[in-house]
């Protein structure tokens, strides 16, 4: 791959750059916003869910089927997108730096008390490296 050519590869995962808070914000009655923010030590940079290349690693979320919940649309991005074009990537890339807040609506289905819980995967890159992608997993309780 051209990507590590003169590059140093290190066997650290992505998991050490990045510390995940998650939490949850209720909205409305049975209505909760779930916070799932990263943040990203030193000079490392994470990316979107969305990408219009091949190599890095999207970020991703995996919720577990709880048949007392229902993902209202899709997890959205808020923080300072970067887009920039990537040689290594040939393409444009879009990333965050320093701190980034993924959000997801959930309704409860009744006024149970429940949790939503899942996975997360990620990558971070400088401009010298990349790590290999992690995936930590998360469980935020709501309702009751």
């Amino acid at each position: 791959m051209a990507f590590f050519t003169g590059m140093m590869v290190l066997m650290a995962q992505s998991s050490k750059q990045v510390t995940w808070n998650y939490s949850a914000k209720k909205i409305s009655e049975g209505v909760f916003e779930i916070h799932m923010t990263a943040t990203v030590a030193g000079n490392y940079h994470i990316y979107s869910q969305s990408l219009a290349v091949d190599g890095p690693i999207a970020t991703s979320f995996k919720f577990t089927k709880n048949p007392l919940l229902v993902l209202d649309g899709k997890v959205k991005e808020q923080g300072t997108a970067i887009k920039k074009m990537e040689a290594v990537w040939n393409g444009n890339v879009t990333y965050y730096e320093n701190t980034v807040d993924f959000v997801q609506i959930v309704k409860i289905k009744g006024k149970a008390k429940t949790n939503v819980s899942g996975s997360t995967e990620f990558m971070v890159c400088n401009e010298r490296q990349c790590l290999p992608p992690s995936e930590v997993t998360f469980k935020v309780d709501l309702g009751g």
